[in-house]
C-alpha cells in the first residue's frame, strides 16, 4: 500500500468529515461499494447535477480514493485498491459523523 494508515485515516477524515462535499462523497463512495457505475449513473441514483457529481468524483479520484476505466464521459468509477483494502476506516469515519 502506497499510502500509511495515518495517512489514510486522515485523508479520508478530510475528504469525508471535514468537507461541506464530504456526506455527498460519503454517498458516493457507499454507492460505488454496492456497483461500479458512471458519473451520469450516479448523478441519477444519487439525485444530484451531473456538474456536482463529476467534482466530487475528480476530488476522489485525485485523492486516489477512486479509479476509473474508460474514457472521461463515460467512464466507470470503482473504490480504489486502498479504499477497498480500508474500508472499515471509511465505515469508521461516517459513523463518527452521524451520516449513517
Amino acid at each position: 500500500m502506497s499510502i500509511n494508515a495515518r495517512s489514510l485515516r486522515y485523508l479520508l477524515g478530510w475528504l469525508i468529515a471535514g468537507t461541506r462535499g464530504g456526506p455527498t462523497r460519503a454517498k458516493i463512495i457507499e454507492a460505488l461499494k454496492e456497483t461500479p457505475q458512471n458519473a451520469n449513473q450516479l448523478a441519477t441514483l444519487l439525485k444530484m447535477d451531473y456538474k456536482t457529481m463529476r467534482h466530487h468524483l475528480d476530488v476522489l479520484e485525485k485523492n486516489k480514493m477512486l479509479t476509473s476505466v474508460g474514457d472521461r464521459y463515460g467512464a466507470t468509477y470503482f473504490l480504489s485498491q486502498t479504499l477497498e483494502d480500508n474500508y472499515a476506516l471509511f465505515e469508521e469515519i461516517t459513523s463518527k459523523i452521524g451520516k449513517k
